[in-house]
Parts: C-alpha cells; structure tokens; sequence
C-alpha cells in the first residue's frame, strides 16, 4: 500500500534524530559470495547468498553496494574480464577478496581474462590473480592487495598493472606484479612491500603522476631502467626499496638507459630519495640518472643532487633479503611515507639483535619487500625430574630454533592449576624453570616460546608425581592383543598377549626391567617398562610370566603371575574359494614323517590378523595306506589325523586349523608319499565376519529324487541354500554337507557362489562304488543359491545344511589345538542303529566343529552327529566304507556340553572324535 504522510515523516525525522536511515526492509547483508565450482548451486540470478552464490565476479559487481564483501571462492578459474564502477562509501567501501582461511590463496581470472576498476571509489581487492592486466581509471581510495598480475600476451613490453586517468590515492601492496605504470594524472598513488619485475619496459615506469610514493618494495629491471620516472612526476618519494638490474635477455630489443634508478628533469622537484639498495647493475649505465645526470654510485648521487644519503650499493643481488648479513637488515628508514606495519608475507616489523640498528633515528626496519624474521618454528624442552615422589623439585629447560635466541621467552605451565612460569633466555643457552608439585598424579607440562614480535611454538611432555611413601612394587596384567580391522598390512599373531604395567607402584623411574614369559626354553628377555610390548606363544595354555624391575635408585621388585593364553573367540570371513598349494604341478610329494608348511595368503585381500584358516585339504597318489595331520605348528607325533587315503587312492576332507605365529599352517604325512592339494575356503577372525549359527542338519537337495537326476560330468546344478531349511535369506556363507554316491567314474565335485566365476578347486572326490561325503563352507552366491560341477562321468549329491554364517547369526567361533574327545577303540564298536554320546566340549558351547573318524567298518553305511538332546534327522555327517577309514570335518550343534553319533543300520563302527574349535554365543 501507498505510505501516508504521516509516515514519510516518521522516517525522515528517524535519519535526522538517529543519523541512520530507518530501515524499511530487511538490511542488506554483509557480504555476497562467489562460487563457480561444480556442484556450489550458483545462480547469477539469485541472491548471492552462500546457499545460492553467484557464477561469476562481474554478477557480484554490478549489485555490491557500499560496505558489503564480494567474497569469492577460489579452486576453479573464472572465466570473464572483470569490471568493477560501482562505488562505496568513506567508511563503507566495497571490496573483493578471496573466500579461504589460512595460506594467502588467490582467486584467477582465466588467461587473457583482466579486471578493470572504472569510475569507482572506495574500492578494496584482495588475493586475485590476472594474467592480463589489472587496470585502474578514473577512480579514487582505491586499495590493491596481494595481487599476482601478469602482462598477458604482451609478456616482453607489458604491464602487470595500469593506474592512470587522473586517478588518485591509489595503494598497490603486498602484490608479485610483472611490470606497473603509473601514469594519466595519477596522484598520490602508494606501492608498498611490492616484487614487481620488468623485461622490455621498465620494472615500474612513472609517468605524468604527481606525489607517487614507492617504499620498501623489491624491483627487478632487465632491458630498461628498473625504477624509472618521467613526466610530471613532482613530489614523488622512493625509500628502502631494493632495485635490482639483471643481466640483458632475448627480450632486450633496444639500447635504452638501464640505470637502477632513473628520474628524469621534469620529475625532480620536490622528489626525494634515500635508504635504497642498488644491486646488481649487469651494464654500463651508472647506478643513479638524476635530471639527465649520471652517478655512479650513491656518495657521487648525494654529493650531486643531496639524495641518497644512506643509500647502498652492491655489485650484485648476491647476499640480500632476510639472509644473515644482508646490508637490507636494520636499515631502512621507518619514518618514510607510505610504510606499512606488515611485510610482503605478512611478517611484522622485527629488530634481529645481532644487527646494529643503522636505520634512520636507530631504526629497524628491513629495505626491501621482506622482513627478516627470528625463524621461529618450534621449541623444545627438557625436565630434569619428570618421574619423581611429592617434594621433588622439578626443573624445566626450554629453548627453541630462534635464530635469535635472546630475544626469546617461555611461558612454562606445569599442568598443576598453579600460575604458569614466564622465565627469559637472555644470553643462556636455555631457559629455566622449578616447580614442587603438592600431590600426585599425571600431568602435562607444556612450554610455550614467545617470539620479540609475539610470534609463539609450543611443546609439552608428562610428568609423573609419585607418592612420597611408597616402595617400588612390580604389577601387570596380560590382555591378548587382537586386530583392529581386515587390513592385510596389520599382521597379528594368533597367542600374542600384551603387557600392562599401570598397576605398579613405582616412586622412581624403572631403569631395568627383565621378563620371563613362561614356557619351553623361555628366559629372561630385556623390555622397556614405559613400552613393554607383547610376546607370541607358539601353543595355547597356562604359563608363568615372572617380571623383575629395578629403579634408579637401586630398589628392586619381581612379580610371578600364571597367564592363560587361548585363541579368542572369532567371526568367519568366506572367501572365494582359490588352491594355494598343488604339488603335482611343482612336481615334488609330501614325504612321510617330514613336516611341511606354507604360509597362508595373507596380504592382497586377505586380513593379517586371521586366527584360522578353513581349508579343502586333498591327498592323492599314495604310495601306501597313510593320514595326513595338519596343524598350526611343527609336530613329529600329532594325535590326531585329518585325511586318510588308501594306496592309489584321492581323499579329501575340510580342515579347521589355527594360524600359526608366522602365519603358517604345517602338513604332516605319516607315512609313505603322495601329492598335496590344499584349497583356502575362507578364515576366522576376531573383531571382523559373521558370526554363526547351527541348524538341526537339514537337507536341501538330492539328485536322486525327482526328475533331474544325476549330475552329469561337465554340467552344473544350482542348489537354492538360503531363505529355505531355516537358513534366512540374508546369510553370507552356509555350512554344508556334501554326499556323492552312485559315481560312474573317479571325478571331483566344485562348490561354489557365483556360476559364472567357477573355481579352479574341488570340495569332494567321488569314486565309483564309494559313498563319500566331504562338509563344505560355501558363500551364497546370486538369489540365495550355490552352483555344483561335477567334472568327469555322473554321480548323484546330497547337500544338508548345518548351519549359517550372517549378520543374525548368534555365536563366534574360538579355534583349540586339536584334541581328542571319544575313541570307541578304548571302549568297544559302534552297534548298528546304535548312537552314542561325545562329552567333554566347553560349558556354554552351542555348536562344534569335529573332526569325526569312522574305522574298521564291517559294512557300508553312514554315520550322523547332532546336538545331545535334540531330534536325529535323516541327514548323513559321514558314509562309512568297509575295510577304510574315512574321516570327515562336522560341524553340529551342541547340547549340554555333548553331542550323539548315530551308527546307521548298515555295520559296526569304531568312531573316533576329535574337537577343532567350538562356538560360542559372546558378546
């Protein structure tokens, strides 16, 4: 609606009562933001907020108004020549800046894209980079700062940056420019703490621009004069500038004046000049052209024309800038027009105090673009007493890598509550500090240098305040150590145990500390007390750990404690399938009683820290009737055994074995010879994989009923495994029993997830005439299922499902050296439709992994093990065979610390039952 006038009133009595103008409508922000980079959400239309900035710079600028902040991201050039005419106020200018915090970056134009300042007024750019030149017209209290500009393609004769018609107080700072002209009518235009370099014009050219002030910058001339100015240039001032003139490039396409510094007739009046450095003049110009006079160094300068009194000049750039001993230390004058509190870094002002102050009333201003600095990047410390009773005086020494070491001081806080101490370090080559802490515990003492110009580092170290009245008294605790993670580059030992020795009361730091860990051939071993470490068991089981330690007062202390060291409880990691060992390609046999090994593939995808490893073991070839044992480490007697095989014949059985501390599992023939086929199925490991869980044996598949029949050599089978038999349809891996029966041929059967990716491995070798049963683990592979191959002839399969691996599953699997726990031998056979019972399997298992053994067969049959206490199914664990004994690795669930073997109806048995591992459901 139209205001009344009553209104209009209101509002123009506000600004003249307040002196603000009464805001109407939402106040305009304080800044507007620029970002191009992919995925910014920018608009050029929108509202320059920073949920929807600009696209571009020359948006920004033709909406900024008086005091906003065009704040601009940098990463991705920006592809436009920039032009800014819109004006701020006094007080309110408009500026242009880099939109990042920390290093000085810098926001780029793309090639050939420059930026003009037109008609403006109270202007501020800051952290952008042209490479085409950056130019300044008709505008005034314009400032310039930490700039990069470039000529663009006029690189030999052009200019970085261009300030003229009539432009006035103009300042260019902090900035790396190649080649600036001042010119137009320009006024009072200041260049400060500026690296501007010139090739074929000169490095910065004056021109027809009165009261031009050019202080502390560092110039570099190479074909014509480096500081050059002309026209009516009066009242200009050049003071602790470092002028230097290269030797003539490629570019030098004339013989024009190359004198440092050039000030032509027209220019002198009221100019003055002093406290520069003149350096390097590679030609035969003299140093000086003053009024169309030459000079060739500054005494002649001065005497000439009373400028230049404290000016310096050198025979080359050789020796300048912030380095030790360079003339530009100390030196400049301080009270000269147009200096500035910062350096072209942003360094302060610093007096170095191995320099005298020669600059003008004892100044210590540095010439030149830079300041030199203390070099102060970090301290260091040292505490006499840092493990000491209550009452110790505690003596702190700091210093630091200040190259001027004198100018330093320390604030020591010594983590207390009690009031830091500021201590000086003088002409010492540390600085000290004492404290007596009133009561024990841990602190952290932490030194902080301050600089002569506030500059600080800082350090800390800890300190241990003891009690006053109590003896050295050895303690520990051993925890095992586990892997964190499945990375292949943390390699963890199954049985390593580390020690924790928080629990000892030591008043006085421990000098020496001598462990013993227990077991075969183990002694007293060297460690340091503040980094025990850890220690690697080569068999699980209870040791003595003896730990003696002495003080640095000479008291001593021992502690015997018995450690119990076992496998801990672990997920299961399934893997594809893939064969590590095959000796009839390498064409050497495993030889009885001559233990081999083969470390595991640990590395690549697999984890260093597994703790087991289940694998498809095949024995083929024998020479004679014999058994293969497999173990973590080297035995010469193992007690049990994991494949048997007849002379001639291939055997095959799943083997759960622990890791050994290299990361090696051994093979053990007993007698005879034969070929070694091993196959990594996948591996067990703490704090990583699923967890599982045992299902009442449940059959899933059998060639021998419904239309399908056998599997024919060459061919495959998809077997639905999950979302059926009580196995949900999520899990990762199934553990399954294989049977082949009524082979036609000798062949070998593959288990495997994916149909398309079939392995180079076996899980089962049926022979004719034989029912034999191997128990794999297998992933799932697509829509729930696993694919089977039968490589040569047919044979029929049996596939029951003994449990799952899954993110619901409910235990985690703790592998045991293998030990016996029934052996009918000792007792009497195993009757036809007899079961008996398997005790002795750890209090809160649910489910076991055994390695069950039938022998001495009078006839053909099968062998079924499940959970003590629980319903027998009709699926087979083990086919029995007159006149073999067949092994097979069985996993079952538990009940009461038991399981039954039910004997089928077919003969009498021996059953031989060993445990590998057992689960449990842990936290």
């Amino acid at each position: 609606m139209r205001p009344t006038r009553t209104a209009v009133l209101l509002t123009a009595g506000l600004v003249t009562l307040l002196g603000i103008p009464a805001a109407t409508a939402a106040d305009a922000p304080d800044s507007l933001y620029v970002n191009n980079q992919d995925g910014s959400n920018c608009s050029d239309s929108g509202p320059g907020s920073q949920a929807m900035p600009f696209c571009t710079i020359s948006a920004a600028a033709k909406v900024v108004a008086p005091g906003q902040t065009v704040r601009i991201k940098p990463g991705k050039s920006y592809d436009e020549a920039v032009t800014i005419d819109r004006s701020g106020e006094p007080g309110k200018p408009i500026g242009f800046v880099v939109d990042a915090e920390g290093l000085p970056l810098r926001v780029g134009l793309r090639s050939g894209r420059g930026m003009t300042i037109s008609g403006a007024s109270h202007v501020v750019v800051r952290g952008i980079t042209v490479a085409a030149p950056l130019q300044v017209g008709r505008s005034s209290d314009v400032e310039l700062d930490r700039i990069l500009a470039g000529a663009g393609r006029d690189v030999a004769g052009g200019n970085g940056v261009v300030v003229g018609e009539g432009s006035a107080d103009v300042r260019i700072t902090r900035s790396t420019l190649q080649g600036v002209r001042i010119d137009g009518g320009s006024r009072n235009t200041v260049l400060a703490r500026n690296l501007i370099s010139g090739i074929s014009a000169s490095a910065l050219g004056i021109t027809d621009a009165p009261g031009t002030v050019v202080t502390n910058n560092t110039l570099r001339g190479y074909c014509s004069a480096t500081l050059a100015l002309g026209g009516n240039s009066t009242g200009s001032a050049a003071f602790n500038n470092v002028l230097i003139t290269s030797a003539r490039t490629s570019y030098c396409t004339s013989d024009g004046a190359r004198n440092p510094f050039l000030v032509a007739q027209s220019a002198t009046a009221g100019t003055r000049a002093d406290y520069n450095l003149v350096a390097g003049n590679a030609g035969a110009e003299p140093a000086y052209s003053w009024s169309g006079t030459p000079y060739k160094d500054p005494a002649a300068f001065q005497a000439g024309t009373g400028q230049g009194a404290h000016d310096i000049l050198t025979p080359s750039s050789e020796g300048g800038g912030t380095m030790d001993g360079s003339p530009t230390i100390d030196s400049a004058d301080p009270t000269a027009p147009g200096v500035l509190p910062t350096d072209f870094s942003g360094h302060p002002t610093a007096d170095d105090p191995r320099v005298p102050n020669t600059g003008r009333n004892g100044g210590y201003l540095d010439r030149g673009a830079y300041e030199t600095q203390d070099g102060l990047s970090s301290a260091t410390m040292s505490i006499d007493q840092n493990w000491a009773p209550v009452g110790t005086k505690v003596e702190v020494k700091a210093s630091s890598d200040s190259k001027w070491p004198s100018t330093m001081s320390y604030r020591v806080d010594f983590g207390d509550g009690t009031q830091p101490v500021v201590t000086q370090q003088g002409n010492e080559p540390q600085a000290l500090a004492s404290h007596v802490y009133g009561k024990p515990g841990d602190y952290v003492v932490k030194v902080t240098a301050v600089s002569g110009v506030g500059r600080t580092a800082t350090t800390e170290k800890p300190a241990k305040v003891t009690a006053a009245d109590k003896p050295l008294a050895a303690d520990f605790t051993a925890s095992p150590v586990l892997p964190t993670s499945d990375s292949p580059d943390e390699h963890v030992p199954p049985l390593t145990m580390g020690l924790d020795l928080k629990s000892t009361v030591a008043p006085w730091p421990v000098q020496s500390m001598l462990v013993d860990f227990g077991g075969e051939g183990s002694g007293f071993e060297s460690r340091d007390y503040n980094s025990p470490g850890q220690h690697t068991y080569s068999a699980p089981g209870e040791y003595k750990v003896t730990v003696k330690l002495q003080d640095i007062k000479g008291a001593t202390s021992t502690v015997s404690k018995t450690v119990r060291v076992e496998y801990p409880a672990s997920g299961y990691v399934a893997t594809e399938p893939f064969r590590i060992v095959d000796t009839r390609t390498d064409l050497w046999s495993l030889r009885g009683g001559e233990p081999w090994s083969t470390r595991l593939p640990a590395g690549g995808s697999l984890s260093g820290g597994m703790t087991a490893a289940v694998l498809n073991v095949t024995v083929t070839g024998a020479s004679e009737d014999t058994h293969l044992s497999v173990s973590p480490d080297r035995q010469d007697r193992p007690a049990t055994s994991n494949v048997n095989v007849r002379a001639g014949g291939t055997s095959s059985n799943t083997v759960t074995v622990p890791v050994g501390s290299d990361g090696s599992v051994w093979f053990r023939l007993n007698s005879g010879e034969a070929k070694l086929i091993v196959d990594f199925v996948g591996y067990y490991q703490p704090n990583i994989g699923q967890r599982f869980s045992p299902v009442t044996p449940t059959r899933l598949a059998d060639t021998r009923t419904g239309t399908a029949g056998a599997l024919a050599g060459g061919q495959t089978r998809t077997v639905k495994v999950a979302g059926v038999g009580g196995i949900p349809a999520d899990a990762t891996a199934v553990a399954l029993n294989l049977t082949g029966t009524g082979a036609t041929s000798d062949t070998h059967v593959i288990a495997y997830p994916d149909p398309a990716k079939r392995p180079v491995t076996s899980n089962l070798n049926p022979e004719p005439g034989k029912d034999k049963s191997n128990q794999a683990i297998v992933p799932v592979g697509p829509n729930g299922t696993i694919t089977l191959y039968n490589n040569a002839g047919s044979t029929h399969l049996v596939v029951d499902a003994v449990g799952y691996y899954g993110k619901d599953g409910k235990a985690l699997f703790t592998p045991i050296v293998p030990k016996r726990l029934g052996d009918t031998r000792t007792t009497g056979k195993l009757a036809p439709g007899a079961t008996t019972t398997v005790a002795g399997l750890p209090a809160g298992a649910v489910g076991a992994v055994l390695n069950v053994t039938a022998t001495e067969t009078s006839a053909a049959g099968f062998l079924t093990v499940h959970g003590y206490g629980s319903a027998r199914t009709d699926a087979s664990s083990l086919n029995t065979l007159p006149g073999l004994t067949v092994p097979n690795h069985v996993t079952t669930p538990v009940g009461d610390g038991k399981v039954s073997v039910f004997n089928s109806w077919g003969g009498s048995n021996h059953v031989i039952t060993d445990l590998l591992g057992y689960f449990t459901e842990s936290r």
